[in-house]
Parts: structure tokens; C-alpha cells; sequence
């Protein structure tokens, strides 16, 4: 039986607006424990940013965390995939685009995120990513 998107996907992921500053950004993914979060305006998704963007794009760069704001960071080219779609595309997608992570949207709405670790747990349950992913979970 194929494995949808939404059977591995993390729901109700978390989301801010494009004039959210870098520095609450940076708060709330440490608060949640997560490593991405979605940029919205109007409820449209526009983006995603990443820790890692926190840390290339404002630190490297030497911005000021308490100026800059996601709008100036995330990554606006953003590829999606639906809750409906084969987890094989979703692996897919993030390999042709060398990828982590990937919104998962539904009509307009974002309703979750799926991450490489998930794709681990779900395809390889025995590899060495499906166990930190897995163990980072219930940490």
C-alpha cells in the first residue's frame, strides 16, 4: 500500500508573517524545539525559514537579529507537496532539490511540514537517520 504524506507529516506546523523579526523566530524554535517555520502573509504561504537560515543569512552576514525580519531571510522558492501525495515524491522532491524539509499544503493552507527524518522513520526504520530522527522525537 502506498504511504501518503499525511501519514508522516508534522501537522499544525508552526507559522509566522513575513515582519515577524529573526530574533522571535529564533525564540520560538527553540521554545518548540523545531528547525523550521513557515512565513505567511494574509494566510498565504511564503516561505520557510531554517535555523540554518538564521545562522547563514543574519549571524554570518552580520545582521542585526533584532532589525531583520523573516521577509529578508526565508527562502521564497518554495517547493510543496500535498498531504495526498506518494511519500516517494516527497523523497523524490527533496533530492532533486537537495531539500530537508517540504510545506505540505492543502488547496492555499499550509497544514504541515514533512522533514527528511520523517521520510527515514517511515522508508528505513533501521538506518542511522530513522534512529536520531526517532530519538530526537522523544527526546
Amino acid at each position: 500500500m502506498t504511504q501518503r504524506v499525511r501519514d508522516i507529516m508534522t501537522p499544525a506546523p508552526i507559522a509566522v508573517g513575513t515582519l515577524t523579526g529573526v530574533g522571535e523566530v529564533a525564540q520560538r524554535m527553540r521554545d518548540e524545539d523545531i528547525g523550521a517555520v513557515l512565513v505567511t502573509e494574509r494566510d498565504e504561504l511564503r516561505g520557510l525559514v531554517t535555523d540554518r537560515d538564521l545562522t547563514v543569512r543574519v549571524l554570518a552576514e552580520g545582521r542585526d537579529p533584532l532589525h531583520t525580519t523573516v521577509r529578508e531571510v526565508c527562502s521564497p522558492q518554495l517547493v510543496k507537496v500535498s498531504p495526498d501525495d506518494d511519500t516517494g515524491r516527497a523523497a523524490e522532491l527533496m533530492r532533486r532539490h537537495a531539500l530537508r524539509r517540504l510545506p505540505v499544503v492543502e488547496g492555499s493552507e499550509a497544514v504541515g511540514v514533512v522533514a527528511l527524518g520523517d521520510l527515514a522513520v517511515e522508508r528505513d526504520p533501521d538506518s542511522t537517520l530513522s534512529g536520531i530522527s526517532a530519538a530526537s522525537a522523544n527526546a
